[in-house]
């Protein structure tokens, strides 16, 4: 099954995924006939148009470039005080002084800069997390030819999208890992299942659904499909092949785990994100009181994890991951691509 309206042979996304993944594991899947994403919105300028200048000279099918649209709310020093707190015993065990911790979130919104970096390169598809940014950036992204399309985890939010110029939707399931991205409510308990999403925005919308979460097989892909799902977005299932860059805590977290041991947490960046329980999620609570809002969080915890991670501990990693996850172990990218589309 192709993807007709990204102009690519099989109707396959790859998940961008900040902190596991950069050019390779896009350029590998869109060579291998899917979409291959990059995350971005973590990049640097200067990383950026690195990034970008590898990955078309490693491919010349369609790519799509991920980026977040959130707005940037105030953190008070009240706020920042709250969070150190919670966190104190950890600075103290790890000798971390919070007061030495950097200013700022490496989470940024798209801006107009970043939209005149990635003009020249024309992508064939660019994706947002968190809604849709201001009408004039669309205009001049979709001036280019290129499609857009964004993340919704409920009906309301995938009617909202196609009211305001999304060319296709991620209808995103509970099920997915990493971050949720929903944007008109923060209220956890109106997300759904892929199945029940697909089943909905499908019934709704004329525009082209992409299924995501849940999805590790190629039997979870005809079940997309056969809901009328014109594509599938998949991420987990891509975190151990050989293009990917998970680190070796989060690798073992995700082979040791039996059974799904995910859940959606708010430590890790102050948004709900589905991932492995470890230590900080068990014994503060996965969806404590008293995280600033995103993207504040994840300055503090990233602190802790760069200490914890150098001693081999993934005790404060993000270890995003689905709820449904496959170990491929040694496979590449291209293999997982064929294996999960039956090509």
């Amino acid at each position: 099954m192709a993807l007709s309206f990204f102009n690519t042979h099989l109707a396959l996304i790859q998940a961008p995924m900040a902190g596991v993944q950069d050019f390779r594991l896009a350029a590998a899947v869109s060579n291998a006939g899917g979409l291959g994403s990059l995350p971005c919105a973590m990049l640097s300028k200067q990383q950026l148009v690195s990034e970008l200048d590898k990955l078309t000279q490693a491919t010349s099918n369609p790519y799509n470039l991920n980026f977040f649209c959130h707005t940037v709310g105030d953190y008070t020093s009240q706020q920042k005080q709250q969070w150190h707190n919670l966190l104190a015993p950890y600075f103290d065990e790890y000798g971390i002084d919070a007061e030495s911790l950097p200013a700022g979130a490496s989470r940024q919104p798209i801006s107009q800069s970043v939209v005149d970096i990635i003009a020249p390169y024309k992508p064939a598809v660019v994706s947002f997390h968190f809604g849709l940014p201001e009408q004039t950036i669309m205009a001049q992204i979709k001036s280019w030819g290129t499609k857009v399309i964004s993340t919704a985890t409920t009906l309301d939010e995938a009617i909202w999208l196609s009211e305001n110029g999304a060319d296709a939707i991620i209808a995103q399931g509970l099920e997915a890992g990493g971050h949720r991205g929903h944007f008109l409510s923060m209220d956890l308990s109106l997300q759904q299942s892929t199945v029940q999403l697909v089943q909905n925005c499908v019934a709704r919308l004329s525009l082209p659904i992409v299924a995501a979460g849940g999805i590790a097989t190629a039997d979870d892909v005809e079940q997309m499909q056969a809901l009328g799902a014109a594509a599938v977005q998949v991420g987990s299932a891509y975190l151990l092949c050989r293009e990917a860059q998970t680190s070796v805590p989060h690798k073992q977290a995700i082979l040791n785990q039996k059974t799904d041991n995910t859940a959606l947490t708010t430590l890790f960046s102050g948004r709900a994100a589905r991932g492995i329980q470890n230590r900080v999620m068990n014994e503060l609570g996965a969806l404590a009181i008293g995280v600033p809002e995103f993207p504040h969080a994840s300055t503090a915890i990233t602190a802790l994890r760069a200490s914890a991670e150098k001693a081999g501990r993934d005790d404060f990693s993000p270890l995003w991951c689905g709820q449904k996850h496959v170990p491929r172990v040694d496979m590449s990218a291209v293999e997982i691509t064929h294996l999960l589309m039956k090509k």
